[in-house]
Order: structure tokens, then sequence, then C-alpha cells
């Protein structure tokens, strides 16, 4: 194989790579590694309990939330009747992702009046920049993801939240 080749391949390879699906929690967890060790006896009482239906249960029998079927609204349902104590009421945070606006997808951001993503946002963290142009204000924002099954063209989605050193 000559060198050239090789570095074709390795790109091309490191290219193709699909992305590691990310996997959103319920908001009431302290560890990640207990879902896979406690979860395992539980039939799934929080997907039961959850008022917006957007706890889905893995063939691992861990919980994830999909905010493609709706919004958490932090209720603490799931945290008050998880029997094995993966979810608690003390360990309640925001959902670890960031709500992201595509703007190449929005249909705001071409000029078309939309206020689909303004009118459920419970926390106003969505803002237009005069009749268009919405933008995250990453400072209201709980990642609860109401805004993101409304939208139209498909332009709201999450993306992983990097935490930076000191901050919780």
């Amino acid at each position: 194989m000559e060198r050239r080749d090789l570095f074709t391949f390795l790109f091309k390879s490191k290219q193709q790579k699909e992305p590691k699906e990310m996997i959103l929690r319920p908001p009431y967890f302290y560890d990640e590694a207990s879902f896979s060790k406690d979860c395992q006896e539980c039939e799934g009482i929080c997907a039961t309990f959850c008022e917006e239906k957007i706890i889905v249960i893995q063939e691992d029998k861990t919980p994830k939330l999909d905010l493609n079927l709706g919004g958490c609204t932090y209720c603490d349902e799931c945290a008050k009747v998880c029997p094995s104590g993966v979810l608690s009421l003390e360990n309640k945070k925001e959902i670890n992702c960031m709500i992201v606006i595509e703007q190449n997808k929005c249909m705001s951001w071409s000029n078309v009046m939309c206020f689909s993503c303004k009118d459920p946002c419970l926390d106003d963290a969505i803002v237009f920049n005069g009749l268009f142009q919405p933008v995250i204000d990453m400072e209201k924002c709980t990642s609860c993801g109401f805004c993101i099954r409304v939208c139209p063209s498909e332009a709201i989605g999450i993306k992983e939240k990097i935490i930076q050193e000191g901050s919780l």
C-alpha cells in the first residue's frame, strides 16, 4: 500500500464513522453508571408516570428522553416513583443538552414569519431579532425541548452540552 492510499483510507474511515447517539436521561440522576446497574429489575415505572410521555425505556431497560415526542415540564414524577433511587429529587438538574436552531433550515431565518418555537417556550428563551432570526438565550433555556417537536421545518435540535471546568 502506498502512503497516499494509506492516508486516503484513514481519512475516509474517519469521515464515515457514525456519530454516537446522544442519550438524554431524565434530569434527576447522579451517576450515569447507576442506570445500567440499577434499572435492570425495574419495569419502567418512570416512563409510566411521565406526564408528557417523553421517557422511553430502551432495550437495555434504561430510560432515555425523546424530545421529539414533546418536552419535559420538570414535574418530578419520574423521580418520585423511581424504586431504585437512580432518579431522585435531590439530584434535580437541567437536561444535559443544548437546544440549537439550524439557521439554514429555519423558516424565520429565510424571512418567513414563523413563531412556532416561541409560543411553547415556557422560559421565554427564544428571542427574535426583529420579526425574524430566532436565537436561543442560553441563560434562560432549560433544555426542556418543547420547541423541538413544534418546528415545522425541523430546524431545532439538540447537541451535547460541553461542561466547562469549574462549573456544575
